[in-house]
């Protein structure tokens, strides 16, 4: 008995004193994170309201000038200013329902389509400009970014004629369909603006946009927008894209070339092209720590998908749609289906509540529609990319443990969660709307929506108003998820310490 209980603790010794293995991408279906895992630190969080009453939020961003200030993004068309302390001013920051005689700018038909968000240039403090993905009512849909330029004198409201005056296109993306737009933009830690495209729409990407190079359909981009006004570009290529030259003319040589050089050449190939193979990445993210990018690429019928990019990427990973959805093929059709995995594995996955065709519900662990939020490197968490579920409430958290991936389900809320963005102090937030597709009545009709922060659980402020909890980590293999389908979003509940 002596030496048993002995061997187990010189095993278990040995097993804390495993040494910690650098993160890396998944190279085997079995080193996906999958629902059920624990985070280092088993982090507890809350979500807190700052502000209500706005119109399907869809985005929120700081402009990181020091004035504390947040950025929400209405999907009609219109930007808020949410102050330091949590008011939100009556004068918008933007309003494209208004810059053109005829009528809006942006296209808001169907509830994927409107402005989709916002990201400020680095320089912002210095000089005023900003830059909006929308879907554009003249271009019938199609996805413009455009910077615009602040005026120093009005620093909280961009007026219709200083739109006008200001307005650069960066780039026009031909939308095929009205869902699948991608959305998000951001600027990365080089410098660069990245842009978020989605397949074009339908289902099961029906154009093979996402393996095609040729598209800039379900892609991210990256390109310079430093370019001189007088320059007669409105972006350049950086040299190191994965594609910059991949196209370039030049003289055939059939010998004394390397099959890797060979590879090289992508006669169609964009060269704004810095990662291909996605479905809808809606929302990406910066760890502001280090640099690493996260994707949330929304699903198709049975599963969502996380990526994670490593600052050191040298881009050109291509994710798999529509060959696969995740970890798994598509077509799906049933629990064992058998088929290649192409590209680059995502680190972390979970489930519909039809994990396949044909399969019993889920009472636990789903989802419908992964919501990027933001990296948290505060309250006991260290680069834990928070994601929301657009039908569950649910909000996830992935990370590396020091040996693989985990993946957990901190909290359900009652919430229909549409986005999130990142504070100047580094704080994750989250927005919610009224605007599940067969209840929408459109971005100015549904019901108002609210901005939040996440904080860890033990710091709520007193007599704040918190999100409804449905079910939290702890209890999350509860009866009080049984079932659920959309959430019905609820206004949150008061809390004091």
């Amino acid at each position: 008995m002596r030496m048993l209980t002995r061997l187990v603790g010189i095993t278990a010794a040995l097993l804390v004193a495993t040494p910690a293995v650098a993160q890396k991408v998944p190279t085997t279906r079995d080193e996906v994170a999958r629902p059920g895992g624990t985070l280092p630190g088993a982090p507890k969080i809350a979500m807190v309201r700052v502000a209500e009453g706005f119109s399907d939020p869809v985005n929120v961003q700081s402009a990181f000038d020091g004035t504390g200030r947040l950025f929400v993004v209405e999907r009609a068309g219109i930007i808020r200013v949410v102050e330091k302390g949590g008011r939100v001013l009556d004068q918008p920051f933007l309003d494209l329902t208004k810059i053109n005689p005829l009528g809006s700018e942006v296209q808001t038909q169907f509830v994927e389509q409107g402005l989709y968000s916002v990201a400020f240039h680095p320089k912002f403090k210095e000089n005023g400009h900003f830059f909006v993905h929308y879907a554009s009512l003249p271009y019938n849909g199609d996805g413009l970014v455009v910077r615009f330029t602040v005026d120093p004198a009005s620093p909280n409201a961009v007026s219709a004629e200083r739109v006008n005056k200001t307005a650069k296109v960066i780039m026009r993306i031909e939308q095929p369909y009205y869902n699948h737009n991608g959305g998000t933009i951001a600027f990365g830690p080089d410098g660069y603006l990245y842009i978020t495209s989605g397949d074009g729409g339908w289902e099961g990407d029906p154009l093979d946009a996402g393996q095609d190079l040729s598209t800039w359909l379900g892609k991210i981009l990256r390109v310079d927008v430093d370019v001189p006004d007088d320059d007669g570009r409105t972006y350049r290529i950086p040299k190191s894209n994965p594609f910059a030259a991949a196209a370039e003319g030049q003289l055939m040589s059939l010998f004394g070339i390397t099959e890797q050089q060979f590879n090289r050449l992508k006669m169609r190939s964009k060269p704004e092209i810095w990662a291909w193979g996605l479905r809808n990445p809606y929302e990406i993210a910066f760890d502001p720590k280090t640099g690493d990018l996260w994707i949330a690429d929304v699903g198709q019928n049975h599963w969502e998908e996380i990526n994670w990019q490593p600052r050191s990427s040298t881009g050109g990973e291509n994710y798999g749609w529509a060959r696969n959805m995740g970890t798994h093929c598509f077509p799906m059709t049933g629990p064992d289906d058998k088929c290649p995995q192409v590209g680059v594995l995502p680190v972390a996955e979970y489930p519909h509540q039809q994990p396949y065709p044909g399969a019993p519900d889920l009472k636990e662990g789903f989802g419908c529609s992964v919501m990027g939020l933001g990296v948290a490197n505060y309250g006991g968490m260290n680069g834990v990319f928070l994601a929301g579920d657009w039908c569950s409430g649910r909000v996830w958290g992935t990370a590396w443990d020091g040996r693989k991936w985990q993946f957990q389900e901190l909290l359900q809320t009652d919430l229909q969660i549409t986005s999130g963005g990142q504070d100047e102090d580094g704080t994750v937030l989250a927005l919610n709307c009224h605007c599940f597709y067969l209840a929408d009545k459109g971005p100015t009709q549904n019901p108002k929506g609210a901005l939040w922060r996440i904080v860890p659980a033990d710091q709520v402020p007193p007599n704040a108003v918190t999100a409804r909890v449905v079910s939290t980590a702890a209890s999350a293999a509860g009866s009080s998820s049984e079932g659920r389908g959309a959430a019905q979003p609820g206004s949150g509940q008061s809390t004091s310490k």
